[in-house]
């Protein structure tokens, strides 16, 4: 974890650098990218998407590959698994059997998937791990920097309570992510739990099967059971998780009392975050990380070398195989910065706004 830790967090203006221009075209981002009459233009490339569940899959990151894609005259195919690891096998096959020249890979489960992975490489085909690691040498890893993630949600927190029961929902166990960001918000928990000020209680650190809101409304409701409702804080891995909480605490008359702190930037949390209900969403920017990989997959069509994709630098997967990674730096979003997500247009001023008291936010006229 020590150079995943200290890997470079690249900027997004070197996230939208292509290798594979051949000429001056130009993207709607104003980032150059290859033309229609390059190699790329003959590029499919393939996307197995393991669930359009989290709102940002569907809403933001397939949009921004589509985009680099279509920049680059590429062909673009996915297919969503429905948090399905059988169906996500049946859809790396069919992506196989489409001719694709590269795949993306969003995996549900990053070993049962493996099989998968490998019949793409012995076709010869490069493919990109996308958000979510994979044990392999032979895969580009695309994330934001998931450690530091957890680290701003723990950081925002515990600012505003730095005492009290801590409740931590946690995300799909087994999956690498949720153990990146449990690793970032231990290291600023530590000191607190190191004093006595922050405890977390026995059975209130929870996995949560499919990142899903329902079942982490059904974590979030035993861990106030086991508490008699006292948990001051929650350190929720997703959004969409911490709504599923949030409807835990309401059921019990508890809305607006326990601090909050996730990430994603979704559109009903950073609407919370405006309330004042939530104190942190961690803003990933989903669509310039999809940018981000359609042209790293434009990249790949040229050259099936991972280590030749601009921005990608040396790193280690979970489990020590040496690899190649490309981060984007995630931004925690509070009362105090609302305005960056609207200058994004990643939402509206009225979906933020929502049942704000006019004037009391900036960014909330």
């Amino acid at each position: 974890m020590s150079i995943r830790r200290t890997a470079v967090i690249l900027s997004i203006a070197a996230m939208v650098l292509s290798a594979c221009q051949s000429s001056a075209s130009s993207s709607p981002t104003g980032s150059a990218g290859p033309s229609a009459s390059s190699p790329a233009a003959a590029c499919k490339v393939g996307v197995a998407w393991a669930t359009f569940q989290e709102e940002r899959y569907g809403l933001r990151d397939e949009p921004g590959i589509k985009e680099a894609l279509a920049d680059g005259g590429a062909e673009y195919i996915g297919n969503d698994a429905a948090n399905s690891n059988e169906t996500q096998a049946s859809n790396v096959e069919a992506l196989l059997a489409a001719g694709i020249n590269v795949l993306v890979l969003n995996s549900v489960d990053p070993e049962a998937i493996l099989p998968s992975l490998q019949a793409a490489l012995d076709a010869g085909i490069p493919v990109i791990a996308y958000d979510r690691e994979l044990e392999s040498s032979d895969v580009l890893f695309m994330t934001h920097d998931n450690v530091e993630v957890g680290r701003m949600i723990a950081r925002e927190v515990t600012a505003v309570q730095p005492t009290g029961n801590y409740a931590i929902i946690k995300g799909q166990q087994g999956q690498t992510n949720p153990e990146f960001l449990r690793d970032g918000m231990q290291e600023i928990l530590q000191p607190f739990l190191d004093s006595g000020d922050i405890v977390i209680p026995d059975g209130a650190e929870l996995y949560t099967d499919d990142w899903a809101a329902d079942a982490a409304q059904s974590n979030m409701d035993q861990i106030l059971t086991a508490n008699n409702d006292d948990i001051q804080a929650l350190l929720s891995e997703n959004d969409n998780m911490a709504t599923g909480a949030v409807a835990a605490m309401a059921a019990r008359g508890l809305a607006g009392q326990i601090k909050i702190g996730a990430q994603d930037g979704d559109k009903a949390a950073l609407n919370r975050v405006a309330l004042g209900t939530q104190v942190v969403s961690v803003w990933k920017d989903a669509t310039d990380l999809g940018r981000a990989a359609g042209r790293a997959a434009l990249a790949l069509c040229q050259d099936p070398n991972i280590a030749s994709v601009p921005g990608a630098v040396p790193g280690t997967t979970t489990g020590g195989l040496d690899t190649y990674q490309l981060y984007l730096a995630p931004v925690a979003i509070t009362q105090a910065n609302l305005q960056v997500v609207l200058d994004a247009n990643w939402l509206t001023v009225d979906e933020l706004c929502k049942d704000v008291p006019a004037g009391s936010v900036d960014g909330c006229p």
